[in-house]
């Protein structure tokens, strides 16, 4: 393809992608993720996903940082952090593409499960707390997308939307930091990161006028793309 229309194409999805950050608290990476690794290729593709992601959540947090919930947060951040580097080692060369179709398989079917109103208690316990920190650490190492599971934990956890907001946007901003200096740091291009800025101060209007119900089906859905594309961009 054309690089004028892979450029094109890139900041459309990091438009989009900021957007559902600002307003649902993730979904940059879900989003933004394939178009740029078309772009730049694997390894700078997921290293400029995960620095513009950790980028996207400055300026809503700055705007909801009292909303967020410390304790839970910094429960799913310490594993996913302990574990980042360790992974990054392992999947080192290595044919990464059974591991995420099967992580996707498991995000569908959390999703659907949620939507019709299943809960399951156990997701709310620090052992699963522990599981989703590391499952989340591999996908942002192998992907750059590192969101579903934790969209899952937060959706089963019955938070309100801003506390939802709030604290996926600080594990995020942390996480996504991390992985960028596990990785190596690829600034991104100016374009886009104007196109990153227009998203977020809109994204951010928008979140303001959304409805309980309709962030968590938001949350839900994002997480549920997440799953789709991992499975059909590993097959």
């Amino acid at each position: 393809m054309d690089p004028s229309m892979l450029l094109a194409i890139a900041l459309v999805a990091v438009f989009a992608g900021a957007v559902a950050q600002a307003v649902t608290g993730m979904g940059f990476s879900l989003v933004a993720a394939p178009a740029l690794i078309a772009m730049l290729g694997p390894r700078e593709g997921v290293a400029t996903v995960v620095l513009l992601a950790a980028m996207s959540s400055l300026l809503p947090l700055s705007r909801g940082y009292r909303a967020v919930r410390v304790r839970d947060t910094a429960t799913l951040l310490l594993p996913t952090l302990a574990a980042t580097p360790i992974i990054a080692a392992l999947l080192s060369g290595a044919d990464t593409s059974l591991v995420a179709v099967l992580a996707g398989l498991a995000v569908i079917a959390g999703v659907i499960a949620l939507a019709v109103g299943v809960r399951y208690r156990g997701l709310q316990t620090r052992r699963a707390a522990v599981g989703t920190g590391v499952a989340s650490a591999a996908l942002n190492v192998v992907g750059g997308v590192g969101g579903p599971p934790i969209g899952l934990f937060v959706a089963n956890s019955g938070w309100d939307p801003g506390e939802t907001r709030a604290s996926l946007q600080a594990f995020f901003l942390v996480q996504n930091t991390v992985t960028a200096v596990v990785l190596g740091f690829v600034l991104p291009s100016w374009q886009l990161v104007a196109a990153l800025a227009v998203g977020t101060l809109l994204g951010t209007w928008i979140a303001e006028m959304v409805p309980t119900a309709t962030a968590r089906i938001g949350v839900l859905g994002v997480s549920g793309v997440g799953g789709l594309a991992l499975v059909l961009g590993n097959v």
